[in-house]
C-alpha cells in the first residue's frame, strides 16, 4: 500500500520537474534581456546568477528523465513537454544573445552587421534544425519507426550547451583578445554539429 502511495507521488515528480524548467528557462531569459540595461559592461553578478540558473535547469533535465525511468512514471505530458522545454531553454537563449548583442567578438574587427548576421543566423539555424527534426520524428514515431537521439544529436546537444555557457561566462569575466577567439572557436563547432545532426536525420530512415 505504502509503495503504491510512493509511486503515485513520485510519477507527478518528473512532471513537476519539467514545469519547474520551464519556469527557471523564463526567469534566465528575462536576465539575459535585463543585463545589458544595468549600465555596466560586464554585469558579473547578474550573469553569474543567469549561469547558475542554466546550470540547475540543466540538472531538473537530468533528474526529471532518471527519475521517471526509474520509477516507470512516464506520461503523455512528459514525453511532450519534456522536449520542448529543452527546445525552449536552448533556442530562447540564442534567440536573446542575438536580442541583446552577444557575444561581442570585437577582436577581430567585425563590422555591427557581421556581428548581428553570426548571432541571428546561430538562432535560426539552431531553431531551424529542431523544426525540421522535430517534424521528421513525429512522422517516424507515427509510423511505428523508433527515432531516437543520435550521436551526433548529443554532441550538438553539449555543444550548444557549451556555447550557453561560454557566452554567459565570457560576458561576465573574460577578457579580450583570447576570449573572442574561444567563443568563435566554440560557435563554429556548435554550428557545425548542429548542420550536421540535422542532415543525419534527414538522411534517416522513417517508413
Amino acid at each position: 500500500m505504502m509503495e503504491n502511495g510512493n509511486k503515485n507521488i513520485m510519477k507527478h515528480v518528473p512532471n513537476a520537474l519539467t514545469i519547474g524548467r520551464l519556469v527557471l528557462t523564463v526567469i534566465l531569459l528575462g536576465l539575459i534581456i535585463y543585463a545589458p540595461k544595468t549600465g555596466q559592461a560586464k554585469p558579473a553578478n547578474l550573469l553569474l546568477g543567469a549561469f547558475i540558473l542554466f546550470v540547475v535547469t540543466g540538472l531538473t533535465d537530468i533528474v526529471d528523465g532518471y527519475l521517471a525511468r526509474k520509477f516507470e512514471v512516464t506520461s503523455k505530458f512528459g514525453r511532450t513537454v519534456d522536449p520542448l522545454a529543452d527546445k525552449f531553454l536552448v533556442c530562447g537563449t540564442f534567440f536573446c544573445f542575438a536580442w541583446v548583442g552577444q557575444p561581442l567578438m570585437q577582436c577581430f574587427g567585425f563590422s555591427e552587421i557581421t556581428l548581428d548576421i553570426l548571432r541571428w543566423g546561430t538562432a535560426i539555424i539552431i531553431f531551424a534544425r529542431e523544426i525540421i527534426v522535430q517534424t521528421i520524428r513525429h512522422i517516424a514515431e507515427s509510423r511505428g519507426v523508433q527515432f531516437g537521439a543520435t550521436w551526433s544529436g548529443k554532441l550538438k546537444m553539449f555543444l550548444q550547451s557549451f556555447g550557453i555557457g561560454t557566452v554567459i561566462f565570457g560576458w561576465a569575466y573574460v577578457e579580450r583578445p583570447w576570449g573572442d577567439w574561444f567563443t568563435l572557436i566554440t560557435y563554429a563547432l556548435m554550428v557545425a554539429a548542429t548542420i550536421l545532426s540535422g542532415i543525419q536525420s534527414l538522411t534517416r530512415r522513417i517508413k
